[in-house]
């Protein structure tokens, strides 16, 4: 995101000036060296993609049950060549018009469900992340940055996004975002702006992909702020023709990727639909995500550290940011702050552009007579080996392994994560946190009535059981409304009331968390009975209901 360079010479700081530390000497490994040995930003890669199929993050891919309704939407739009207009999951919504923004991520993971189960679906997740995160790390070198200080500050934006590690559409949005960010900032430190009319190509796949489209339009507002901020201070009648320029181009780049922006199933009204779900206070204060983020946390303390680092940054070189940067670091502490499902683009945003900023500073740190020689030796030395370090990333380009490792991933999900006899990617659903034996026993039962249960099981009571059943609500939260939503938090929080709404809607199986109050509630209860119960789930029938199972 950029903004006016007559108050900041690159020479100074400027994110894609090359630090001075490569100028330092460095051996020149030999030809073959340069493509077997992994660059850092490889190993990144390739240590993401392995926690994340077969490692200690790979069970949080699959921890949201969302995942399953994508899939079988998905299957849907295979089998019938058409986009869902209506909804075919839930009993208490049919024909009501479903807003399928994220059609096209549907369609992608269905077909490679059907070939590789599971899977596929969490190595294309991992990939897509792994992606996001390296990118980070190549975009923060190329603007300045030390090679130690991007590290450790990409490991705080992992640990922060750690949260919202699930295989679902929304990690498209950060690369996507992260993207969008450079070709801004990039056209706009080059004074390039041809690379802006990439902007409506990328709009075209990504209103499809996520609803985290809005953003795309949120950072071209904020580059057309920071122009106009340069016009008003700019020096000369030269320098305010560049920038009348570049706002002339960048508004027709944003206006055309607008119009793309409507090349979608709902046009305009999709438009207006996610207008009405991010403005709706009720959903906006009572889904998790959309919350601010509860600084107990580990991924929120990580985000914390940034916000520290941040802070810091700008109290003691704030004034050597371009305009644009400035307000791109305002616009990520702020979306951070306001929800918890912004905290990984937040921390992506703020990494590529305070990096270079805290490389710098520290290297001129090293040099300040101000402090102890002591102090200023351990710098010296960080700044040494920051160079040498970054002199050697340069060099290594050959991406063997990365190429290795998704060729290797892409055969061990066609083979369902076997290799051989061992089960090397174990890609299902926890039985700890979803009722998968109880839907096992569903299945079994035969039972064909829907199933009313909590939200966040919904997209897995979907994922197992259509269209054998279908379900009351899952986490399609816009599509049910907010009003249904009251009566839904009414009955599991057995709120005054709860059992007239319950009978409202008339289900006749409930399936419940083992240890809700509402599951203890209707032990109690002589209408209803519980069938089955496991560690992790309870099923009720009513009695006397007169339908379908035992």
């Amino acid at each position: 995101m950029g903004d006016s360079r007559e108050l900041h010479p690159e020479a100074e700081l400027g994110r894609k000036s090359k630090p001075a530390q490569e100028a330092l000497p460095v051996s020149r490994p030999a030809a073959w060296n340069r493509f077997l040995i992994p660059s850092v930003a490889d190993l990144i890669f390739i240590l993401l993609v392995l926690s994340l199929t077969v490692g200690a993050l790979a069970p949080r891919l699959l921890g949201d049950a969302g995942t399953g309704w994508h899939i079988r939407n998905g299957e849907l739009i295979l089998e019938t060549r058409s986009i869902p207009r209506a909804d075919p999951f839930s009993a208490t919504m049919q024909g009501r018009t479903w807003y399928r923004w994220e059609w096209l991520f549907d369609a992608a993971v269905a077909a490679i469900h059907g070939r590789t189960g599971l899977a596929g679906v969490v190595f294309l997740s991992a990939l897509v992340i792994a992606s996001s995160f390296t990118l980070t790390f190549r975009i923060a070198l190329r603007g300045g940055a030390a090679l130690p200080i991007t590290v450790a500050m990409l490991m705080l934006a992992i640990g922060a996004s750690a949260i919202h590690l699930f295989a679902r559409p929304h990690i498209f949005s950060w690369l996507l975002a992260l993207v969008w960010f450079e070709v801004l900032d990039s056209a706009e430190d080059s004074a390039d702006t041809r690379r802006l009319y990439w902007l409506p190509a990328l709009m075209l796949v990504w209103v499809n992909l996520h609803g985290g489209f809005v953003l795309g339009f949120a950072l071209c507002g904020i580059y057309l702020i920071a122009g106009l901020v340069r016009l008003l201070r700019a020096k000369d009648s030269v320098e305010g023709e560049g920038i009348r320029r570049w706002i002339r181009h960048l508004a027709v780049a944003s206006g055309i990727s607008f119009l793309a922006g409507l090349v979608n199933p709902f046009g305009f009204r999709l438009y207006m639909h996610v207008y009405q779900y991010l403005s709706d206070r009720f959903l906006m204060d009572h889904i998790d995500e959309f919350r601010s983020p509860d600084f107990h946390g580990a991924a929120q303390q990580c985000f914390a550290a940034l916000l520290l680092v941040a802070i810091a940054a700008l109290a003691v070189a704030g004034a050597r940011l371009r305009t644009s940067e400035l307000l791109v670091v305002a616009f990520a502490v702020y979306s951070g702050l306001y929800a918890s499902r912004n905290l990984p683009v937040s921390s992506i945003l703020l990494v590529v552009i305070l990096a270079p900023l805290v490389s710098v500073e520290l290297s001129k740190a090293s040099q300040n007579t101000a402090l102890a020689p002591r102090v200023r030796g351990i710098l010296a030395r960080i700044d040494a080996f920051s160079g040498r370090m970054g002199a050697l990333e340069a060099r290594f380009q050959g991406h063997v392994w990365p190429v290795i490792v998704v060729i290797a991933g892409i055969l061990l999900s066609v083979h369902h994560g076997r290799l051989g006899s061992s089960q090397l990617m174990s890609a299902r659903f926890d039985s700890q946190r979803f009722p998968v034996a109880a839907t096992d026993w569903i299945e079994a039962q035969g039972i064909r009535e829907p199933i009313f249960s909590q939200d966040y099981w919904g997209g897995y009571v979907i994922y197992r059981l259509y269209p054998q059943s279908q379900v009351f609500l899952d986490d399609r939260h816009d599509f049910y409304g907010d009003e249904y939503l009251k009566r839904y938090l009414k009955i599991v929080r057995v709120e005054p009331g709860w059992d007239r709404e319950l009978e409202s809607l008339s289900p006749t199986w409930i399936l419940l968390p083992r240890e809700s109050t509402l599951t203890n509630i209707l032990k109690e209860v002589p209408l209803w009975k519980a069938v089955y119960e496991d560690r992790t789930a309870t099923l009720f029938r009513k009695e006397n209901a007169g339908g379908d199972g035992p």
